[in-house]
């Protein structure tokens, strides 16, 4: 059985509804929910944790943990506004849970934490005068400090200045390996989970419409809605390439795509088409051309390029290879 397993998990707060989730989680894996503002990333995290009523079971290596308070299902939580103790110093903060829990090994995993996370010359400062980088590694540091089975991180990189983002996510990383965590980090930023994830789950109005390794979920969308969420471009029906199945699409990256004036031979589909935009931007273009009734967008560099094809209405062909396409 899996570390962590939600089975038929249901909650409505304020006519929002979680739908059903079921995921399945291993230990020590770094697991990415992944869905836009809105989605239930958050309620589904405080859901796990207790915060919200719920139906629905929650299992934790073939416990059932559903039951039970927050402070006793051992889960670490850290909010996305860090959600520290103003009247307490970063100290104070960081050893909060020994005041309800009896933390073995405390002196040696707090000095541990403070020296993994440079927070030595923090110790004494009010939380009102952290920046939101040391805010951050203060709540980890005091998620960690009661030696959680699971963690739980609420967008920790959204209240990051982007100049140090990438240091960031290679310290969560580290993080996560240091302690033997087994960490579930929502996000909407498909770069964030595309590094850190091992598992990803699509989160759309409090369902999950796709779970799986990290990089079949980005490639490999279930459906149209993922698709379209993870940015996927020119996404047709199938029957486009001459395909019998009304059901079925196909996309295919703007960047392949190959653009001529005159009748391509090379590719393993090609099509007449009309220009209908093109727009230069810095170093390539960005074209609009329609096929029948179908507008495929298309990036191209300008160097392998001489001109724009910029008369709209100018007839173009376009072509691309099987190999290039995604089907959905």
């Amino acid at each position: 059985m899996s570390y962590l397993k939600i089975e038929n998990l249901s909650s409505t707060i304020d006519n929002f509804v979680l739908d059903n989730i079921n995921i399945e989680i291993e230990k020590n894996e770094y697991f990415v929910l992944l869905g836009q503002s809105g989605s239930g990333k958050t309620r589904l995290l405080e859901t796990l944790a207790g915060l919200n009523n719920s139906s629905g079971k929650i299992y934790y290596n073939n416990k059932e943990i559903s039951l039970l308070s927050p402070e006793n299902r051992d889960i670490g939580f850290v909010y996305q506004d860090f959600a520290l103790f103003p009247n307490l110093n970063v100290e104070q903060n960081i050893k909060f849970s020994s005041k309800y829990k009896k933390i073995e090994n405390s002196k040696e995993l707090f000095n541990d934490l403070v020296d993994f996370l440079k927070l030595e010359k923090l110790l004494k400062r009010d939380i009102g005068n952290l920046s939101g980088g040391e805010k951050q590694r203060v709540a980890i540091a005091r998620a960690l400090f009661s030696k959680p089975k699971i963690l739980l991180l609420d967008e920790p990189l959204s209240a990051i200045d982007p100049t140090f983002r990438n240091s960031i996510m290679k310290s969560l990383k580290d993080i996560h390996k240091r302690y033997n965590l087994t960490t579930i980090h929502v996000t909407h930023n498909f770069r964030e989970a595309s590094y850190l994830a091992d598992k990803i789950a699509i989160i759309m109005n409090g369902k999950i419409q796709q779970v799986g390794k990290s990089e079949d979920v980005l490639n490999h969308p279930a459906n149209i809605e993922v698709a379209k969420f993870l940015g996927f471009k020119n996404i047709f029906p199938s029957s486009l390439l001459g395909f019998s199945s009304s059901g079925k699409f196909f996309s295919v990256n703007p960047n392949v795509i190959y653009v001529s004036n005159k009748q391509i031979l090379n590719k393993d589909y090609t099509f007449e088409a009309i220009l209908d935009d093109c727009m230069g931007v810095v170093d390539h273009y960005k074209l609009f051309v329609s096929v029948e009734t179908h507008q495929f967008f298309i990036k191209i560099l300008k160097r392998e390029y001489e001109g724009c094809y910029s008369n709209g209405g100018n007839k173009v062909f376009i072509g691309f290879d099987k190999k290039d396409i995604g089907f959905i």
